[in-house]
């Protein structure tokens, strides 16, 4: 009995309906036949077909009915997991092949959080292309948590400790992440040689705990009372440089207005983030040795050691022994 369901569950698979899989994951993702009819632009009733077929042709149910809503059962949830990374391979596999045919240029699709793209990754953009001409880099900017397979993404650039489940994680930037206070060319000028408690007295953006910290750290009992809070860091950064207040920022993000004048950092003075908070890009297991993958990574390795060298640049070399007298 054992042999002869397993054979036709095996020539069952051998004929499943792969135009169905599309289908099969809209709906389990949204729960709801008309809403997935619209993420593919069919009509209600071909989806509920398309899952009448895949149902028919596995031999078991994979949605629960509860009301208007569907939910996967365990085998749902099974054949989903799965689905997801297929359909991602195949994308890929279509990209890398019609590269491969010259029809059309490779490209890495990577999810980025609004800061760094703003404030690091577009400012080198053009040595992205002239390192890889052939190798468009489709960049998504968004805060949130995005699912890669779901989402058809092969990276993302985040920042925090992990780990990520299902993915990857390799640390970008090796050093702890420090935060520095910045103002504007003016601000500076304004509070040059100033003490640390003259600072609680300007207009103070970003987080209010972090401000508390900064003082607590330079010996200042102040009471912090933000100007203004930002959900994004790039945009807290624009604030100071169009002279609104100070700020604490990562030292990675300030780097480039420091270096052409935009910023000053106030203070030598600085705090860090645990040491597991740092920069990672992060991408499916299946990819690591994808080679657009692989030139996204070293190129990500090569610029941001560039910028740790800009920021923190070798110590000159002491004189060695003193002049010989004439």
């Amino acid at each position: 009995m054992f042999c002869l369901i397993w054979s036709d569950m095996l020539t069952s698979m051998s004929r499943l309906p792969l135009n169905t899989l599309p289908a099969f994951r809209a709906v389990a993702e949204s729960q709801n036949l008309r809403a997935a009819a619209e993420v593919l632009h069919l009509t209600h009733s071909a989806v509920s077909q398309q899952i009448r077929v895949l149902e028919d042709q596995l031999g078991f149910a994979l949605f629960e009915r509860r009301g208007r809503r569907l939910f996967l059962n365990a085998g749902g949830e099974a054949l989903l997991q799965s689905v997801r990374a297929a359909l991602a391979q195949l994308d890929d596999g279509m990209h890398a092949a019609a590269a491969a045919a010259g029809g059309s240029a490779q490209r890495v699709r990577v999810t980025v959080l609004p800061s760094f793209a703003q404030r690091w990754l577009l400012p080198r953009m053009n040595r992205w292309r002239e390192r890889n001409p052939g190798l468009a880099l489709e960049i998504d900017v968004s805060q949130q948590l995005v699912d890669l397979q779901r989402e058809g993404f092969h990276a993302a650039l985040r920042y925090g400790a992990g780990p990520w489940p299902g993915l990857e994680a390799e640390r970008l930037f090796g050093l702890p992440t420090r935060k520095i206070v910045v103002g504007s060319p003016a601000a500076a000028q304004r509070l040059a040689d100033a003490p640390p408690e003259a600072l609680a007295r300007e207009p103070l953006l970003g987080d209010g705990e972090l401000w508390a910290r900064w003082f607590k750290t330079a010996g200042v009992d102040a009471r912090v009372v933000p100007a203004a809070i930002f959900n994004d860091a790039g945009l807290m950064l624009q604030a100071v440089e169009q002279n609104l207040g100070l700020a604490l920022s990562r030292e990675l993000l300030a780097a480039d207005a420091l270096a052409d004048g935009r910023l000053v950092q106030l203070s030598p003075l600085t705090i860090t983030d645990e040491p597991a908070f740092t920069y990672h890009l992060v991408y499916p297991p299946n990819l690591r040795d994808w080679p657009p993958l692989a030139a996204l990574r070293q190129w990500l390795h090569d610029e941001l050691e560039q910028s740790r060298r800009m920021l923190h640049p070798p110590a000159e070399k002491k004189t060695r022994g003193k002049a010989r007298a004439k």
